[in-house]
């Protein structure tokens, strides 16, 4: 196989370890909390843990990323993973949070260091293509994990199957191993700061920088948001059971895929400009098509999944065209997804807040409205300045 598709199926696998992980926690919530005695904050905590993280420690990802160098900050990754779930599978309530904290600060060093492997190993032709695929990839990891996860605790518990989840992370680190060699997987180096002219573009300004984070604040809040009670919002306005609500995100998770994929394809034959304010329109018919004519929900979650996968894969895209070198790339990274991440830890809990407050869900619908705005003008007037 040439070393360039052994490189893309690499990026395929190790994005199937960058949500799965902290995923698989829902289906198996209650019985992790009949065993550990878990109280509803410790529970919060659990499923919190991974995204707080990717706010957090998004500054010492993109040091371990510059000091060490790509290829060991991606076996950093994938060996984190595999420990934090070998961890949170066979310790008790407080090494589940510690596994989880570390799987989490795993995922936010591969979520810089992903990235800045497309920008520097891909001719500007095919960097679109693979970060498509890394993102659609980050959906079906989430995806398999939520349908596989309950079966599998059904017939051998819980701790075994959220262990299953680490046998991506072997995968991947065999695939990494062949990608890149055991040296450069095992050795950290500097990064290579130099300027490859013929991806980099023009420099990006401090105003893109802060463009680029607006969008992807709005896209992180709505997207978990929108995950975290879509299923209670279809039972409570339509009287959908459990499984019909749970259905809708189902959807709205799946059809991610399309946009990932579908975005490095439309920005051939369109300009990123004319992608972004189609993704925004697609978002926007989320929270103002369940605002307006929830019976249509299918409609809604469909335009809105592919929504969320193409609105990630377009700004990362713009940050690997418009950083001049790797080190501003790594930079920009991790203020963009720093402060977007933020925006998505208190999105659930600040949703619920008001619902419970308003006793509706058209306030909270509102507020996604107002983050979904907010995707749509940040990224909008940010790609303008990326080179085709």
């Amino acid at each position: 196989m040439p070393q360039g598709l052994i490189l893309l199926a690499c990026i395929g696998l190790i994005a199937l370890n960058m949500r799965g992980p902290f995923v698989a926690v829902a289906p198996v919530v209650g019985a992790m909390q009949r065993e550990l005695g878990f109280s509803a904050v410790e529970l919060g905590l659990l499923t919190g843990i991974p995204v707080l993280c990717f706010s957090l420690a998004s500054p010492l990802a993109s040091f371990a990323a510059r000091r060490f160098g790509a290829e060991f900050a991606i076996t950093l990754t994938l060996l984190g993973v595999l420990a934090g779930v070998v961890l949170r599978s066979a310790g008790s309530g407080v090494l589940v949070m510690a596994g989880t904290a570390i799987i989490g600060i795993a995922i936010t060093i591969g979520n810089i260091a992903v990235p800045l492997i497309i920008r520097r190993d891909f001719s500007p032709r095919r960097q679109s293509s693979a970060m498509g695929i890394y993102t659609a990839a980050l959906n079906i990891g989430s995806f398999l994990t939520s349908v596989v996860t309950a079966p599998i605790a059904e017939a051998v518990g819980w701790r075994l199957a959220l262990a299953a989840t680490g046998l991506f992370a072997v995968a991947a680190v065999v695939f990494w191993i062949l990608a890149v060699g055991m040296g450069d997987a095992f050795r950290p180096r500097m990064a290579d700061t130099g300027i490859r002219p013929a991806a980099t573009g023009r420099p990006a300004s401090r105003w893109i920088t802060v463009g680029l984070t607006l969008g992807f604040a709005g896209q992180a809040f709505s997207y978990y948001g929108v995950t975290a009670w879509l299923p209670t919002l279809l039972a409570d306005e339509l009287g959908m059971a459990p499984a019909a609500a749970g259905a809708g995100s189902s959807l709205f998770q799946i059809l991610a895929i399309v946009g990932g994929l579908g975005v490095p394809l439309a920005a051939r034959i369109a300009s990123t400009t004319a992608v972004a304010v189609t993704l925004g329109l697609l978002w926007l018919a989320v929270p103002l098509g369940l605002l307006l004519a929830p019976e249509l929900w299918w409609l809604w979650c469909s335009l809105g999944g592919v929504a969320q996968g193409g609105g990630i894969t377009i700004i990362f895209i713009a940050i690997i065209r418009l950083a001049r070198d790797q080190v501003s790339a790594g930079r920009m990274s991790a203020v963009v997804q720093g402060t977007g991440y933020c925006f998505a830890a208190v999105a659930p809990t600040l949703l619920g807040y008001v619902h419970g407050l308003s006793g509706s869900w058209t306030v909270p619908l509102l507020m996604i409205l107002g983050s979904v705005l907010a995707f749509f003008l940040g990224t909008t007037l940010s790609v303008r300045k990326a080179p085709k």
